[in-house]
Protein backbone atom coordinates (compact mmCIF):
# COMPACT_ATOMS: atom_id res chain seq x y z
CA UNK A 1 0.00 0.00 0.00
CA UNK A 2 1.60 3.25 -1.12
CA UNK A 3 0.12 6.58 -0.22
CA UNK A 4 3.23 8.73 -0.27
CA UNK A 5 1.72 11.86 -1.76
CA UNK A 6 -1.12 11.95 0.73
CA UNK A 7 1.19 11.16 3.62
CA UNK A 8 3.66 13.89 2.72
CA UNK A 9 0.83 16.43 2.50
CA UNK A 10 0.12 15.87 6.18
CA UNK A 11 3.72 16.06 7.39
CA UNK A 12 4.12 19.86 7.19
CA UNK A 13 1.25 20.14 9.64
CA UNK A 14 3.02 17.77 12.00
CA UNK A 15 6.42 19.43 11.79
CA UNK A 16 5.13 22.99 11.97
CA UNK A 17 4.23 22.61 15.62
CA UNK A 18 7.85 22.08 16.60
CA UNK A 19 9.86 23.87 13.93
CA UNK A 20 7.43 26.78 13.83
CA UNK A 21 8.59 27.79 17.29
CA UNK A 22 12.08 28.27 15.90
CA UNK A 23 10.86 30.26 12.92
CA UNK A 24 8.66 32.46 15.07
CA UNK A 25 11.54 33.31 17.38
CA UNK A 26 13.96 34.27 14.63
CA UNK A 27 17.28 35.64 15.81
CA UNK A 28 20.85 35.91 14.58
CA UNK A 29 22.13 32.39 14.02
CA UNK A 30 25.57 33.42 15.19
CA UNK A 31 27.78 32.39 12.34
CA UNK A 32 27.77 31.54 8.66
CA UNK A 33 28.85 28.58 6.65
CA UNK A 34 29.50 30.71 3.64
CA UNK A 35 26.03 29.84 2.39
CA UNK A 36 23.80 31.92 0.20
CA UNK A 37 22.16 35.11 1.40
CA UNK A 38 20.60 35.81 -1.96
CA UNK A 39 16.96 35.81 -0.94
CA UNK A 40 16.18 33.35 -3.71
CA UNK A 41 12.63 32.13 -3.93
CA UNK A 42 11.54 28.76 -5.27
CA UNK A 43 12.27 28.55 -8.98
CA UNK A 44 14.75 31.46 -9.03
CA UNK A 45 18.12 30.59 -10.54
CA UNK A 46 21.16 31.99 -8.74
CA UNK A 47 24.65 32.63 -10.08
CA UNK A 48 27.10 29.72 -9.95
CA UNK A 49 30.39 30.59 -8.24
CA UNK A 50 32.20 27.23 -8.13
CA UNK A 51 31.37 26.72 -4.44
CA UNK A 52 28.50 24.68 -3.00
CA UNK A 53 27.89 24.76 0.76
CA UNK A 54 26.17 21.92 2.61
CA UNK A 55 25.03 21.69 6.23
CA UNK A 56 23.98 18.49 8.00
CA UNK A 57 24.16 16.55 11.24
CA UNK A 58 26.98 14.23 10.10
CA UNK A 59 30.08 14.90 12.24
CA UNK A 60 33.45 13.50 13.32
CA UNK A 61 34.68 10.39 11.47
CA UNK A 62 31.46 10.15 9.46
CA UNK A 63 32.03 13.72 8.29
CA UNK A 64 35.52 12.81 7.07
CA UNK A 65 34.15 9.84 5.14
CA UNK A 66 31.38 11.97 3.65
CA UNK A 67 33.91 14.49 2.37
CA UNK A 68 36.09 11.68 1.05
CA UNK A 69 33.11 10.23 -0.85
CA UNK A 70 32.88 13.25 -3.17
CA UNK A 71 36.53 14.37 -3.24
CA UNK A 72 37.38 12.91 -6.66
CA UNK A 73 34.12 14.19 -8.14
CA UNK A 74 34.87 17.69 -6.80
CA UNK A 75 38.19 17.82 -8.62
CA UNK A 76 36.79 16.41 -11.85
CA UNK A 77 33.93 18.91 -11.90
CA UNK A 78 35.86 21.92 -10.50
CA UNK A 79 33.31 22.52 -7.75
CA UNK A 80 34.40 23.14 -4.17
CA UNK A 81 31.95 21.41 -1.81
CA UNK A 82 32.16 22.97 1.65
CA UNK A 83 30.44 20.86 4.30
CA UNK A 84 29.58 21.88 7.86
CA UNK A 85 28.43 19.28 10.38
CA UNK A 86 26.51 20.47 13.41
CA UNK A 87 24.58 18.89 16.25
CA UNK A 88 22.40 22.01 16.37
CA UNK A 89 20.97 21.50 12.88
CA UNK A 90 17.36 20.92 13.92
CA UNK A 91 17.42 23.91 16.25
CA UNK A 92 18.92 26.41 13.81
CA UNK A 93 17.94 25.54 10.24
CA UNK A 94 14.54 27.26 10.52
CA UNK A 95 16.05 30.45 11.89
CA UNK A 96 18.69 30.47 9.16
CA UNK A 97 16.05 29.97 6.48
CA UNK A 98 14.05 32.94 7.70
CA UNK A 99 17.11 35.18 7.97
CA UNK A 100 18.45 34.18 4.54
CA UNK A 101 21.63 32.71 6.01
CA UNK A 102 21.21 29.33 4.37
CA UNK A 103 23.60 26.84 2.84
CA UNK A 104 23.09 25.85 -0.78
CA UNK A 105 22.10 22.33 0.28
CA UNK A 106 21.06 20.74 3.57
CA UNK A 107 21.05 17.10 4.60
CA UNK A 108 17.86 16.66 6.62
CA UNK A 109 17.78 13.76 9.12
CA UNK A 110 14.00 14.18 9.52
CA UNK A 111 11.68 14.50 6.50
CA UNK A 112 9.30 16.63 8.54
CA UNK A 113 11.88 19.42 8.82
CA UNK A 114 12.32 19.61 5.06
CA UNK A 115 8.57 19.40 4.54
CA UNK A 116 7.87 22.30 6.87
CA UNK A 117 10.43 24.57 5.21
CA UNK A 118 9.17 23.60 1.75
CA UNK A 119 5.60 24.29 2.80
CA UNK A 120 6.70 27.75 3.97
CA UNK A 121 8.36 28.52 0.64
CA UNK A 122 12.03 28.32 1.64
CA UNK A 123 13.06 25.24 -0.36
CA UNK A 124 13.79 24.91 -4.08
CA UNK A 125 11.89 22.22 -6.03
CA UNK A 126 14.23 19.45 -7.15
CA UNK A 127 15.60 20.00 -10.66
CA UNK A 128 14.60 17.63 -13.44
CA UNK A 129 17.85 15.65 -13.31
CA UNK A 130 17.42 15.00 -9.59
CA UNK A 131 13.77 14.04 -10.06
CA UNK A 132 14.83 11.60 -12.77
CA UNK A 133 17.40 10.02 -10.45
CA UNK A 134 14.85 9.68 -7.65
CA UNK A 135 12.37 8.01 -10.00
CA UNK A 136 15.10 5.66 -11.24
CA UNK A 137 16.86 4.90 -7.99
CA UNK A 138 14.27 4.87 -5.21
CA UNK A 139 10.93 3.33 -4.37
CA UNK A 140 7.76 5.41 -4.23
CA UNK A 141 7.88 5.15 -0.43
CA UNK A 142 11.30 6.80 -0.34
CA UNK A 143 10.40 9.40 -2.97
CA UNK A 144 7.42 10.37 -0.85
CA UNK A 145 9.64 11.47 2.03
CA UNK A 146 11.10 14.20 -0.18
CA UNK A 147 7.74 15.19 -1.66
CA UNK A 148 5.45 17.94 -0.38
CA UNK A 149 2.05 18.67 -1.92
CA UNK A 150 2.94 16.57 -4.99
CA UNK A 151 6.24 18.43 -5.59
CA UNK A 152 9.61 16.75 -5.12
CA UNK A 153 11.93 18.89 -2.99
CA UNK A 154 14.51 16.42 -1.74
CA UNK A 155 16.35 13.27 -2.73
CA UNK A 156 17.15 10.41 -0.31
CA UNK A 157 20.77 9.91 0.70
CA UNK A 158 21.76 7.22 3.22
CA UNK A 159 19.49 4.83 5.10
CA UNK A 160 19.21 2.37 7.95
CA UNK A 161 17.02 -0.68 8.49
CA UNK A 162 15.46 -1.12 11.90
CA UNK A 163 13.72 -4.14 13.34
CA UNK A 164 16.52 -6.71 13.18
CA UNK A 165 16.41 -9.45 15.80
CA UNK A 166 19.96 -10.54 16.61
CA UNK A 167 20.71 -14.12 17.69
CA UNK A 168 23.43 -16.76 17.86
CA UNK A 169 23.21 -19.26 14.96
CA UNK A 170 25.34 -21.77 16.88
CA UNK A 171 23.09 -21.60 19.94
CA UNK A 172 19.98 -21.99 17.80
CA UNK A 173 21.46 -24.97 15.97
CA UNK A 174 22.64 -26.60 19.19
CA UNK A 175 19.17 -26.38 20.72
CA UNK A 176 17.19 -27.16 17.59
CA UNK A 177 15.61 -23.70 17.51
CA UNK A 178 14.60 -22.36 14.11
CA UNK A 179 14.27 -18.77 12.93
CA UNK A 180 10.58 -17.79 13.19
CA UNK A 181 8.67 -16.55 10.14
CA UNK A 182 5.62 -15.13 11.97
CA UNK A 183 5.02 -13.26 15.21
CA UNK A 184 3.22 -16.28 16.68
CA UNK A 185 6.24 -18.42 15.88
CA UNK A 186 8.46 -15.83 17.56
CA UNK A 187 6.38 -16.01 20.72
CA UNK A 188 6.38 -19.82 20.62
CA UNK A 189 10.18 -19.75 20.30
CA UNK A 190 10.40 -17.32 23.22
CA UNK A 191 8.41 -19.68 25.41
CA UNK A 192 10.48 -22.66 24.28
CA UNK A 193 13.67 -20.86 25.29
CA UNK A 194 12.13 -19.79 28.60
CA UNK A 195 11.07 -23.40 29.29
CA UNK A 196 14.69 -24.45 28.83
CA UNK A 197 15.63 -22.28 31.80
CA UNK A 198 17.02 -19.28 29.87
CA UNK A 199 15.37 -15.90 29.51
CA UNK A 200 14.98 -15.45 25.73
CA UNK A 201 15.37 -11.66 25.47
CA UNK A 202 17.59 -8.81 26.55
CA UNK A 203 16.85 -5.13 26.08
CA UNK A 204 18.36 -1.78 26.99
CA UNK A 205 16.54 1.54 26.77
CA UNK A 206 19.35 3.57 28.36
CA UNK A 207 20.61 6.46 26.22
CA UNK A 208 21.26 9.41 28.57
CA UNK A 209 18.78 12.21 27.76
CA UNK A 210 17.30 10.06 24.98
CA UNK A 211 16.52 7.07 27.23
CA UNK A 212 13.49 5.23 25.95
CA UNK A 213 14.02 5.53 22.19
CA UNK A 214 14.80 1.82 21.63
CA UNK A 215 11.29 1.11 22.91
CA UNK A 216 9.75 3.42 20.33
CA UNK A 217 11.49 1.41 17.60
CA UNK A 218 9.86 -1.73 18.94
CA UNK A 219 6.39 -0.13 18.93
CA UNK A 220 6.85 1.24 15.41
CA UNK A 221 7.79 -2.20 14.09
CA UNK A 222 4.75 -3.78 15.66
CA UNK A 223 2.30 -1.09 14.53
CA UNK A 224 3.51 -1.45 10.93
CA UNK A 225 3.42 -5.24 10.95
CA UNK A 226 0.29 -5.70 13.05
CA UNK A 227 -1.92 -2.83 11.85
CA UNK A 228 -0.46 -2.13 8.41
CA UNK A 229 1.02 0.89 6.57
CA UNK A 230 -2.24 2.85 6.33
CA UNK A 231 -2.71 2.82 10.10
CA UNK A 232 0.99 3.63 10.53
CA UNK A 233 0.63 6.71 8.32
CA UNK A 234 -2.49 7.86 10.14
CA UNK A 235 -0.73 7.38 13.48
CA UNK A 236 2.22 9.49 12.31
CA UNK A 237 -0.14 12.33 11.35
CA UNK A 238 -2.17 11.92 14.57
CA UNK A 239 -5.31 11.07 12.61
CA UNK A 240 -5.13 7.98 14.82
CA UNK A 241 -4.06 8.98 18.38
CA UNK A 242 -1.84 6.99 20.71
CA UNK A 243 -4.96 6.11 22.70
CA UNK A 244 -6.47 4.27 19.71
CA UNK A 245 -7.02 0.52 20.30
CA UNK A 246 -4.70 -0.30 17.38
CA UNK A 247 -1.78 1.48 19.05
CA UNK A 248 -2.63 0.06 22.45
CA UNK A 249 -2.62 -3.34 20.76
CA UNK A 250 1.01 -2.81 19.78
CA UNK A 251 1.92 -2.00 23.39
CA UNK A 252 0.06 -5.08 24.60
CA UNK A 253 1.88 -7.21 22.04
CA UNK A 254 5.27 -5.85 23.07
CA UNK A 255 4.33 -6.24 26.72
CA UNK A 256 4.15 -9.98 26.08
CA UNK A 257 7.93 -9.81 25.74
CA UNK A 258 9.37 -6.84 27.62
CA UNK A 259 7.02 -6.86 30.62
CA UNK A 260 7.28 -10.62 31.08
CA UNK A 261 9.75 -11.39 33.92
CA UNK A 262 10.24 -14.88 32.47
CA UNK A 263 11.46 -13.38 29.19
CA UNK A 264 13.77 -10.50 30.24
CA UNK A 265 16.41 -9.32 30.93
CA UNK A 266 18.70 -12.19 29.91
CA UNK A 267 22.21 -11.96 31.29
CA UNK A 268 21.50 -8.59 32.90
CA UNK A 269 18.59 -8.52 35.36
CA UNK A 270 14.84 -8.16 35.49
CA UNK A 271 12.22 -6.03 33.72
CA UNK A 272 13.21 -2.92 35.72
CA UNK A 273 16.79 -3.21 34.46
CA UNK A 274 15.72 -2.40 30.89
CA UNK A 275 15.65 1.35 31.52
CA UNK A 276 19.01 1.43 33.30
CA UNK A 277 20.82 -0.73 30.75
CA UNK A 278 22.56 1.17 27.91
CA UNK A 279 21.26 0.11 24.49
CA UNK A 280 24.72 -0.57 23.03
CA UNK A 281 27.77 -2.23 24.57
CA UNK A 282 26.08 -3.98 27.51
CA UNK A 283 23.49 -5.65 25.30
CA UNK A 284 26.04 -6.52 22.62
CA UNK A 285 28.31 -8.16 25.18
CA UNK A 286 25.43 -10.25 26.55
CA UNK A 287 24.58 -11.45 23.04
CA UNK A 288 28.18 -12.25 22.06
CA UNK A 289 28.82 -14.04 25.38
CA UNK A 290 25.81 -16.27 24.76
CA UNK A 291 23.87 -15.04 27.81
CA UNK A 292 21.20 -13.35 25.68
CA UNK A 293 19.49 -15.47 22.98
CA UNK A 294 17.72 -12.56 21.21
CA UNK A 295 17.63 -8.76 21.10
CA UNK A 296 15.92 -6.19 18.89
CA UNK A 297 18.01 -3.42 17.32
CA UNK A 298 18.78 -1.68 14.02
CA UNK A 299 21.39 -2.58 11.40
CA UNK A 300 24.02 -0.36 13.05
CA UNK A 301 24.15 -2.79 15.99
CA UNK A 302 26.65 -4.95 14.10
CA UNK A 303 29.31 -2.38 15.03
CA UNK A 304 28.64 -2.87 18.75
CA UNK A 305 28.69 -6.64 18.30
CA UNK A 306 32.02 -6.50 16.48
CA UNK A 307 33.46 -4.27 19.20
CA UNK A 308 32.30 -6.86 21.75
CA UNK A 309 34.40 -9.48 19.95
CA UNK A 310 31.65 -11.16 17.98
CA UNK A 311 31.80 -12.22 14.35
CA UNK A 312 28.61 -11.04 12.63
CA UNK A 313 27.88 -13.57 9.90
CA UNK A 314 25.36 -16.24 9.01
CA UNK A 315 27.83 -18.86 10.20
CA UNK A 316 29.41 -16.63 12.86
CA UNK A 317 28.76 -15.75 16.48
CA UNK A 318 25.79 -13.47 15.76
CA UNK A 319 23.37 -13.04 12.89
CA UNK A 320 19.96 -11.41 12.51
CA UNK A 321 16.52 -11.77 11.00
CA UNK A 322 13.87 -9.12 10.44
CA UNK A 323 11.09 -8.91 13.02
CA UNK A 324 8.37 -11.13 11.55
CA UNK A 325 4.83 -10.00 10.83
CA UNK A 326 1.51 -11.63 11.52
CA UNK A 327 1.90 -13.65 8.31
CA UNK A 328 4.97 -15.34 6.85
CA UNK A 329 6.72 -13.42 4.12
CA UNK A 330 5.67 -9.98 5.35
CA UNK A 331 7.82 -7.38 3.61
CA UNK A 332 7.35 -4.24 5.70
CA UNK A 333 10.29 -2.59 7.45
CA UNK A 334 10.95 0.59 9.38
CA UNK A 335 14.11 2.61 9.17
CA UNK A 336 15.70 6.00 8.94
CA UNK A 337 17.82 8.08 6.62
CA UNK A 338 18.50 11.54 5.27
CA UNK A 339 16.96 13.75 2.60
CA UNK A 340 18.99 16.31 0.61
CA UNK A 341 17.14 19.54 -0.10
CA UNK A 342 18.23 22.78 -1.77
CA UNK A 343 17.90 26.41 -0.72
CA UNK A 344 19.72 27.57 -3.88
CA UNK A 345 19.12 26.77 -7.53
CA UNK A 346 22.32 27.73 -9.37
CA UNK A 347 23.93 25.34 -11.83
CA UNK A 348 26.65 24.18 -9.42
CA UNK A 349 24.16 23.41 -6.65
CA UNK A 350 21.97 21.47 -9.05
CA UNK A 351 24.99 19.51 -10.27
CA UNK A 352 26.01 18.52 -6.73
CA UNK A 353 22.43 17.64 -5.82
CA UNK A 354 22.22 15.46 -8.92
CA UNK A 355 25.46 13.68 -8.00
CA UNK A 356 24.30 12.99 -4.44
CA UNK A 357 21.12 11.41 -5.82
CA UNK A 358 23.07 9.11 -8.14
CA UNK A 359 24.17 5.52 -7.86
CA UNK A 360 27.76 6.67 -8.41
CA UNK A 361 27.78 8.63 -5.15
CA UNK A 362 26.00 5.87 -3.23
CA UNK A 363 28.63 3.33 -4.29
CA UNK A 364 31.43 5.76 -3.45
CA UNK A 365 30.21 6.39 0.10
CA UNK A 366 29.06 2.87 0.96
CA UNK A 367 32.37 1.39 -0.22
CA UNK A 368 34.10 3.50 2.45
CA UNK A 369 32.25 1.53 5.13
CA UNK A 370 29.71 1.79 7.93
CA UNK A 371 26.62 3.01 6.05
CA UNK A 372 24.04 1.88 3.51
CA UNK A 373 21.58 3.45 1.09
CA UNK A 374 18.28 2.44 -0.47
CA UNK A 375 19.57 3.64 -3.86
CA UNK A 376 18.82 0.93 -6.43
CA UNK A 377 22.03 1.81 -8.25
CA UNK A 378 24.07 0.69 -5.24
CA UNK A 379 25.90 -2.63 -5.46
CA UNK A 380 25.27 -4.41 -2.12
CA UNK A 381 28.71 -6.00 -2.41
CA UNK A 382 30.21 -2.59 -1.64
CA UNK A 383 28.82 -2.67 1.92
CA UNK A 384 31.35 -3.23 4.67
CA UNK A 385 29.58 -6.13 6.41
CA UNK A 386 27.30 -9.03 5.56
CA UNK A 387 24.39 -7.64 7.58
CA UNK A 388 24.65 -4.28 5.83
CA UNK A 389 24.61 -6.12 2.50
CA UNK A 390 21.43 -7.87 3.60
CA UNK A 391 19.92 -4.55 4.68
CA UNK A 392 20.61 -3.04 1.26
CA UNK A 393 18.96 -6.02 -0.42
CA UNK A 394 15.87 -5.53 1.75
CA UNK A 395 15.70 -1.82 0.91
CA UNK A 396 16.17 -2.41 -2.81
CA UNK A 397 13.52 -5.14 -3.01
CA UNK A 398 10.50 -3.69 -4.88
CA UNK A 399 8.23 -5.81 -2.67
CA UNK A 400 9.45 -4.07 0.49
CA UNK A 401 7.11 -1.55 2.10
CA UNK A 402 9.32 0.99 3.84
CA UNK A 403 8.19 3.40 6.52
CA UNK A 404 10.39 6.06 8.08
CA UNK A 405 10.86 5.95 11.85
CA UNK A 406 7.57 7.31 13.22
CA UNK A 407 9.12 9.21 16.13
CA UNK A 408 11.32 11.11 13.64
CA UNK A 409 8.21 12.15 11.71
CA UNK A 410 6.24 13.28 14.75
CA UNK A 411 6.70 16.69 16.40
CA UNK A 412 9.72 16.77 18.69
CA UNK A 413 7.49 17.24 21.73
CA UNK A 414 6.09 13.79 21.06
CA UNK A 415 8.63 11.81 19.02
CA UNK A 416 11.63 12.87 21.09
CA UNK A 417 9.60 13.80 24.17
CA UNK A 418 6.52 12.10 25.55
CA UNK A 419 6.99 8.98 23.40
CA UNK A 420 10.49 8.39 24.83
CA UNK A 421 9.49 9.17 28.40
CA UNK A 422 6.30 7.15 28.01
CA UNK A 423 8.28 4.04 27.15
CA UNK A 424 10.34 4.51 30.33
CA UNK A 425 7.19 4.92 32.43
CA UNK A 426 5.64 1.87 30.80
CA UNK A 427 8.61 -0.35 31.64
CA UNK A 428 8.54 1.05 35.18
CA UNK A 429 4.99 -0.24 35.61
CA UNK A 430 2.71 2.68 34.72
CA UNK A 431 -0.54 1.26 33.28
CA UNK A 432 -0.64 1.25 29.48
CA UNK A 433 -3.76 3.44 29.27
CA UNK A 434 -2.12 6.09 31.45
CA UNK A 435 1.07 5.96 29.39
CA UNK A 436 -0.81 6.35 26.12
CA UNK A 437 -2.81 9.30 27.43
CA UNK A 438 0.39 10.94 28.64
CA UNK A 439 2.14 10.48 25.29
CA UNK A 440 -0.88 11.81 23.39
CA UNK A 441 -1.04 14.86 25.65
CA UNK A 442 2.33 15.95 24.26
CA UNK A 443 0.90 16.39 20.77
CA UNK A 444 0.77 20.13 19.90
CA UNK A 445 -2.64 21.62 19.21
CA UNK A 446 -3.57 21.67 15.55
Amino acid sequence: MRHTMRRRYTLPVIAAASLGLVLAGCSDSGGSTGGTDSGQGPGDVGEADGVVTIVGTIIDTEKDLLEQSWADWEKANKIDIQYEGTQEFEDTIGTRAQSGDTPDLAIFPQPGLLADLADRGYMQPAPDAVAANVTKNWSADWAGYGTVNDTLYGSPLMASVKGFIWYSPKTFQKNGWTVPTTWDELMTLSQTIADSGTKPWCAGFGSDAATGWPGTDWIEDIVLRQAGPDVYDQWVSNDIPFTDPKIKGAFDTLGGILLNPDYVNAGIGDVASINSTPFGPDIATAVVDGKCPMTHQASFFDGFLSDAGGKVAEDGDVWAFITPGTEAGASAVTGGGEIVGAFSNDADTQKVQEYLSSGDWANSRVSLGGVISANKGLDPANASSAILQQAITILQDPATTFRFDASDLMPGAVGAGTFWSGMVDWVNGTPTDDVLSSIEAGWPSK
